[in-house]
């Protein structure tokens, strides 16, 4: 008896807007891969910088460390227009396969080339900017899948498990890369990495995943039609608008925060693990509340989101003890946490029906150079100001994006009646 009241307890436990997608047994098989891959972009989080800061002379570290970043990223941007001819209307399926064997290939040439002594900071970037050449793609492949798979009732719980993985991932991969940078490499961590994606990519090859006739996100008469779509609605091109502004101002906490726990605190990785760890943990937590709620109002709560993500930031503008930060890091996950699967949600709700593709096609093609850009900035900025005064300008700066978001809210609800 107690054998069958079991799955009814573990049921009771897990809240009714998550059941209907955990149900499907092709998602789960899935989000298994997807929470191990994104365990090693976790441990990269750490490493990826901390490479850059051992092969990289000290004056220029912070040049080197956001260079490094942004070709972890950036050139997915690249790849989007160089293959688009090519991989326009390639299934979901071959994308996310054709980006994890590129990624995971190239990320794995890092730590053997670091082996045999060969690892020099321009081979480090180029490595690293291959890596990333077909990852837009892979992601586009990634969330096509999904919305072939799940029914638009689970959109928010579906997208909320998703985002809240990859935060999950932030709790253990930088603890296990804190660990490994202080005590082995770095290099071997992005090996690392490497393999998570070939895990993916085997798991992706023995599942039999649908082949939808529905256009994709990623053809590109799509992505046109997107930006067409998204003008003529002004409140989904103020959300891209506002999105873009944000993932942009969030890019240089990348590049500081590695640089204030090794010149301003003269700490180990393991701090630099603890702080992304916590981020982690407080992003998960946020993430998932958040998503357990059935009705919540889109739009006041993704502006409260920016300005409270960048008030967590401004102590580190000052010398204040290292628990502060550390706390206040934390309570940013908590608030940050939710910030991608509602401003998806709003974009899938706001959007209509028969144009959703191309919207959410434009939309992320606009944000893959957002972060990444503001990773690239980062470096100089870190150069000349310092990594804590980064840090603390990155808050202030999005805080005033938060209250510019606020009043255009206020003024477009006064005339259009926003829900």
């Amino acid at each position: 008896m107690r054998v069958h009241e079991r799955p009814s307890a573990l049921r009771r436990l897990v809240p009714s807007a998550y059941r209907p997608v955990l149900a499907n047994r092709v998602f789960r098989r899935l989000i298994l891969g997807f929470a191990v891959s994104y365990l090693g972009d976790g441990m990269s989080f750490v490493a990826v910088a901390w490479l850059a800061i051992e092969l990289a002379p000290q004056a220029t570290a912070g040049l080197w460390i956001g260079g490094a970043v942004a070709a972890y990223t950036l050139p997915g941007v690249v790849g989007v227009l160089v293959f688009s001819r090519r991989l326009g209307r390639v299934p979901a399926r071959r994308l996310l396969l054709a980006d994890n064997v590129v990624r995971g290939v190239f990320l794995g040439v890092i730590p053997l080339a670091w082996l045999a002594g060969q690892l020099t900071l321009p081979l480090y970037v180029v490595l690293l900017a291959i890596s990333s050449l077909l990852h837009a793609w892979g992601s586009a492949g990634k969330f096509t899948l999904l919305a072939e798979l799940l029914p638009d009732e689970q959109r928010l719980a579906a997208n909320t498990l998703v985002s809240s993985l990859n935060f999950a991932a932030t709790i253990a991969g930088p603890a296990i890369a804190g660990v490994l940078v202080t005590y082995v490499s770095s290099a071997l961590v992005l090996g690392l990495d490497a393999l998570t994606y070939v895990f993916l990519a085997v798991l992706v090859l023995r599942i039999r995943l649908p082949e939808s006739g529905h256009v994709s996100p990623v053809d590109r008469s799509a992505a046109r039609g997107g930006l067409a779509l998204l003008r003529s609605h002004p409140e989904l091109l103020g959300l891209l608008t506002l999105t873009w502004f944000f993932n942009l101002l969030y890019g240089p906490v990348e590049v500081a925060l590695p640089l204030h726990v090794t010149d301003d605190l003269h700490a180990p990785g393991t701090l630099l693990g603890l702080y992304w760890m916590l981020f982690g943990i407080g992003a998960l937590l946020g993430g998932l509340a958040i998503g357990a709620l059935r009705r919540l109002p889109l739009w006041p709560v993704t502006v409260v989101i920016m300005v409270g993500w960048g008030l967590s930031l401004l102590p580190f503008w000052f010398d204040v003890p290292v628990a502060v930060t550390v706390a206040c890091f934390t309570l940013g996950g908590l608030i940050y946490g939710p910030f991608v699967a509602l401003s998806v949600t709003l974009m899938q709700e706001k959007s209509p029906p028969q144009h959703l593709a191309a919207m959410l096609a434009a939309r992320s093609a606009a944000l893959l150079t957002a972060s990444p850009l503001g990773t690239a900035l980062g470096g100089p900025l870190t150069a000349a100001l310092g990594a804590r005064a980064t840090l603390g300008a990155s808050g202030l700066a999005t805080v005033a994006l938060g209250a510019v978001a606020c009043v255009l809210l206020l003024a477009f609800r006064r005339g259009n009646s926003l829900r």
